[in-house]
């Protein structure tokens, strides 16, 4: 009788478990195609886009609107992500950043990435001209190839400059913001563009610092590959003065408060401190610790609190 017992149940038991692992592969596969698109990212640029639909329409847009364009520019940054996950996994497979992506591990076959990310491109370009309107279509389509052809084909393996013109394509979703409030540009979304561009290199660059010997090893010449940290840091600090005086010219152009005045220029100054921190540390003997991941999450901190300034101002009764 205890041996029926247990047959039975390990009979009863057997679809469940079946059941089981497949809920459980389902899961994981699901998981990858998420990873694929780079969720990390993708939220930073959805810090920067609702903030100027907001300013665009001077107070807040209508929540349908706001819903369909990020769930556009969503679905356009995965696109474009996907794609340099598929054209990189050569040098994803000699990064220790990188070595657990998808198409690395084999999780995903690279046909399999090209065609989700080739539909999930088109399906946000076809969702914004149907849902926003064209020119949200058409600046959604320019940042997929800016990114995927412009950044991952042409510059990243040949420039030390790549990051910077290849950041081009994180910029775009302010222009897709506004236009998707107003269906034109203006000189208001253009300094934030400039904002954005500006602070790529110092955001990135001390990543490349950290990961400095990856990028050697796959043969990616970033800058801090090709050029001492005095040097990179020296960019870095120009690049952050360029990108404070771009985040004060909104003032003029989109008539802001001095409530946001006062936000950028102390924002602008903490993170410029940080920099010149990573400068003076880099002119110290070989050895000393740069702190360079410090300078990096704090360049987040930066642009998500702009971002929140420029997304307020409207409502202030000032």
């Amino acid at each position: 009788m205890r041996t029926m017992t247990t047959d039975t149940s390990t009979v009863a038991e057997g679809p469940a478990a079946v059941r089981r692992d497949r809920m459980g592969r389902a899961l994981r596969t699901v998981a990858a195609y998420v990873a694929l698109t780079k969720p990390r990212i993708i939220e930073l640029l959805l810090v920067t886009t609702l903030p100027t639909m907001i300013l665009a329409a001077d107070g807040l847009p209508s929540i349908g609107l706001v819903l369909a364009t990020l769930v556009g520019g969503t679905a356009a940054a995965g696109a474009a992500n996907t794609l340099n996950c598929v054209l990189d996994r050569d040098i994803d497979s000699l990064m220790n950043r990188t070595r657990r992506r998808p198409l690395v591990t084999g999780e995903i076959g690279a046909r399999s990435a090209v065609v989700f990310g080739l539909v999930l491109g088109a399906a946000s370009v076809a969702w914004f001209a149907l849902l926003v309107n064209l020119m949200a279509a058409a600046l959604a389509l320019a940042a997929i190839l800016l990114y995927v052809v412009g950044y991952t084909m042409l510059l990243k393996r040949r420039t030390p400059q790549n990051i910077v013109w290849g950041g081009i394509a994180g910029c775009m979703p302010v222009l897709i913001g506004w236009s998707a409030v107003t269906g034109s540009l203006a000189w208001a979304p253009v300094a934030l563009f400039a904002v954005i561009f500006l602070w790529t290199p110092p955001h990135y660059w001390p990543l490349s610092m950290k990961f400095r010997r990856d990028y050697a090893a796959a043969g990616v010449p970033m800058l801090p590959v090709v050029a001492g940290n005095t040097r990179v840091a020296l960019e870095m600090l120009a690049y952050t003065a360029a990108m404070v005086v771009a985040s004060l010219a909104l003032v003029p152009l989109a008539g802001m408060t001095w409530v946001y005045a006062t936000v950028a220029g102390a924002l602008g100054l903490w993170f410029g401190w940080s920099v010149v921190g990573l400068l003076l540390r880099s002119r110290r003997p070989d050895g000393t610790k740069l702190g360079e991941m410090k300078v990096f999450h704090r360049s987040i901190t930066y642009l998500t609190l702009l971002f929140i300034a420029v997304a307020v101002d409207p409502f202030l009764p000032v």
